[in-house]
């Protein structure tokens, strides 16, 4: 795995099609990082202007851990570069806020005008 450039966002999400111990022989996806998914794929630039991760469900999500926090491996999270503040903002560790929840995010995603506000 590369090093998430220090300058850009990094944002988590749950890797689609994945199992959960606690129901047995049944497949899931998480529909909050589908609908961060679906932002990604509406707009192409944030694949560039964003250090995206998908990972695997089970927990500890060691990586993510690493950055924010046991308390804070939910997903979708995504942290903000060191310095960088936004009024979304769900916590702070080691020196960087982070934004939990796809709401939030695709909140956090218009305030930096990364893309255009939805609808009301």
């Amino acid at each position: 795995m590369t090093s998430a450039n220090p300058d850009k966002p990094l944002l988590f999400l749950l890797a689609p099609d994945f199992e959960d111990a606690k129901f047995p022989g049944q497949r899931f996806f998480c529909r909050h990082s589908a609908l961060v998914e679906g932002v990604l794929t509406s707009f192409p630039k944030l694949v560039d202007a964003i250090d995206i991760r998908r990972i695997a469900f089970p927990r500890p999500r060691t990586e993510v851990v690493k950055l924010v926090g046991e308390a804070n491996q939910a997903l979708p999270v995504l942290i903000l570069p060191t310095g960088a503040t936004s009024s979304h903002a769900s916590g702070e560790a080691n020196d960087r806020q982070f934004v939990s929840g796809a709401e939030r995010i695709i909140d956090a995603l218009v305030g930096r005008d990364l893309i255009p506000p939805p609808h009301p």
